[in-house]
């Protein structure tokens, strides 16, 4: 087939079949990051973009201005590139530097905050520094994800829509909640065409958009300082809370088990199939939605001393570290100023 954009690209029927990972459960893994940009934001920042259009707010040589710690920012990125139009993202220190720069490859001007906000997290303040720029510059569009109706309709369309077009009988379905437009898109399509499917939300330990405590968080993706405008509370039936390194472990197990990388999400929603065997009867149809591969986190998740710095030794870790963490001289000069930084960073944050 013949395509005019790279956007236009989105495989949604890919599924990885993962018997055997959870014992007792036929567990069902939609794989997202093969889609252009990597991710599953690629249908939310078409969907965003495409609703800026219809209501007439981006006409031909438009600026976008967005706030992401990742995978949303590539997507529009790429999306704003193939339409003509300047994107700017506002990042934070837990963006990656792969992810800065396959966005500023797309074209994008990137600008990190590093102010915390009163939840320990940077959502606000990466909000805040988008709201002092449309207060400065009228000609600036933001789609706003959190706020946004047209990001779940693109979950709602495309990816619920697409798990439903395999025929399965789904007993449960795990999906992860960032700015929950995922979430709440794959909700509605299952509450209208499956009610019998049992929703779980997965939601990163420090999160607060299920109404925890506010923790730091290390890995972008799942979790938010600030609850997304776009979430309703009580539409899933369960909701799991993992915590990091929870997350970490099983991204390094499925790369040592499986052979795929994938990112810090998918850890964190497999983590939770786990967590939640106990009281899912044998031989249940699990489906989880992986958004994202891991080349993106290799000095992150897959990196022996950054976890270590982080999380100490993981208690059961399959992949045997290639150095011993412990033994790093964070000020060696044999490592990039970037790595430095990061590690100095880390030990001031501990204390």
């Amino acid at each position: 087939m013949l395509y005019r954009n790279a956007h236009e690209l989105v495989l949604d029927s890919v599924f990885l079949d993962l018997d055997g990972f959870v014992p007792q459960i036929d567990l069902k893994l939609k794989i997202e990051g093969l889609n252009p940009a990597g991710s599953i934001k690629i249908k939310a920042a078409v969907g965003l973009i495409e609703d800026a259009e219809r209501k007439g707010l981006l006409e031909p040589g438009g600026r976008v201005i967005e706030s992401s710690s990742g995978n949303l920012g590539i997507a529009l990125s790429s999306v704003c590139a193939a339409r003509g139009y300047t994107f700017i993202c506002v990042a934070d220190p837990n963006t990656s530097r792969q992810s800065i720069g396959l966005m500023e490859a797309f074209g994008a001007d990137v600008v990190v905050v590093t102010e915390r906000d009163a939840n320990g997290g940077y959502l606000q303040t990466r909000i805040d520094y988008i709201h002092q720029r449309l207060a400065e510059d009228d000609s600036l569009v933001w789609p706003n994800q959190y706020a946004n109706p047209a990001n779940p309709r693109a979950h709602y369309e495309r990816t619920a829509a697409a798990i439903g077009r395999q025929g399965w009988d789904i007993d449960h379905l795990f999906i992860g909640a960032g700015t929950t437009g995922t979430l709440m898109g794959c909700t509605d399509y299952f509450r209208e065409h499956s009610p019998r499917t049992r929703i779980v939300a997965v939601d990163s330990l420090g999160s607060v958009t299920f109404g925890g405590p506010a923790g730091q968080r290390h890995i972008p993706g799942l979790g938010t300082s600030r609850r997304p405008e776009i979430f309703r509370p009580g539409r899933v039936d369960e909701v799991v809370l993992i915590p990091e390194f929870e997350a970490v472990r099983m991204c390094r197990r499925l790369a040592a088990e499986r052979g795929i990388a994938l990112g810090g999400s998918t850890g964190s929603v497999l983590a939770a199939v786990e967590r939640s065997s106990d009281h899912i009867e044998p031989g249940s149809l699990v489906v989880a939605i992986a958004p994202d591969i891991g080349d993106r986190y290799l000095d992150t998740i897959y990196d022996d001393v950054w976890v270590y710095e982080r999380f100490g030794r993981l208690d059961s870790d399959p992949r045997t570290p290639r150095t011993d963490p412990t033994s790093t001289d964070p000020t060696s000069t044999d490592r990039s100023e970037d790595e430095r930084e990061r590690t100095t960073t880390a030990l001031a944050v501990k204390g």
